[in-house]
């Protein structure tokens, strides 16, 4: 199963995390002190309770790396829901080289799993209101290209991949520029394209629009004060609503109208998905 992911190197992550595994020695000393040199092992990764799955390539990629003749049969698609109980993947290989991927491989699924759950909860609960739930840069160093995949397969779409591709003005910025339009005319005089202004009140709404704000997110905001704002921009740059959401607060913000809800707990608060991997000896 072949798996890409732009500015994402998955062969550098693979060795990096086996680097860390492994350590200096390269060696896992319990599968090769307890484990025939020549054992083969058949394997099944199952789900334990219902979720939303992701993360099956990059496993894939973790026992392929250790043992490129490893039998994989892979039964189920990235983003599908499945029921308890259910089988994911089948594997048969050598044993020590299961053993010691398998780790790092249910890690990956697991972490990656719990995400896309925990997205699909909160993009059904908005379903129907018109909204797109967004992710945030609240990621595990390192994770952040796997983690905000997972919150596509999820059903959300990605914000910001890093600090490079759209401006962000928050507080500090403000309190550094001395108002919310001089920091954004900054940015526009900078040359940058996208330009997202935090607001927390209805007054900065004009002056920020005004001095060229391409999108508003409209931080901490009560559905109230969420429905004005919205009329007050009238559609004419993007709205999101952040700041504190859960799954009870999520839908009465998206019926007020605002485009996008950024929702930093997918990412940064996803329990991980309870996924296992029984081995046996063939």
């Amino acid at each position: 199963m072949s798996f890409t992911l732009d500015n994402f190197d998955l062969d550098a992550f693979i060795a990096s995390t086996f680097a860390e595994d492994l350590g200096s020695t390269g060696r896992d000393v319990t599968s090769e002190s307890v484990i025939p040199a020549d054992a083969i092992f058949t394997g099944v990764m199952d789900a334990r309770h219902e979720c939303v799955v992701a993360g099956l390539p990059v496993a894939e990629a973790f026992f392929r790396h250790l043992d490129p003749a490893v039998e994989i049969e892979t039964l189920v698609s990235e983003g599908d829901v499945v029921a308890a109980g259910t089988d994911l993947m089948r594997l048969k290989g050598k044993g020590r080289a299961l053993l010691t991927a398998e780790r790092s491989a249910l890690n990956t699924v697991q972490n990656l799993t719990g995400i896309a759950t925990m997205t699909r909860e909160y993009v059904d609960r908005i379903a129907g209101t018109g909204c797109t739930l967004l992710d945030t840069r609240k990621t595990i160093p390192g994770l952040r290209h796997l983690q905000k995949y997972a919150t596509r397969m999820g059903g959300a779409q990605n914000h910001r991949m890093g600090l490079w591709d759209a401006a962000m003005i928050k507080d500090n910025h403000v309190a550094v520029a001395g108002s919310a339009a001089e920091a954004v005319k900054r940015a526009v005089d900078h040359g940058v394209e996208k330009i997202i202004l935090e607001v927390d009140r209805i007054d900065q709404i004009e002056p920020g629009i005004g001095a060229g704000a391409t999108h508003l997110l409209l931080d901490n905001m009560e559905p109230d004060t969420l429905r004005e704002a919205v009329a007050l921009i009238g559609g004419r740059v993007a709205t999101e609503a952040s700041g504190g959401v859960t799954l009870e607060t999520i839908r009465g913000k998206a019926e007020t109208g605002v485009d996008f809800i950024s929702v930093g707990r997918l990412t940064q608060s996803a329990p991980a998905a309870d996924i296992g991997l029984d081995f046996a000896q063939v």
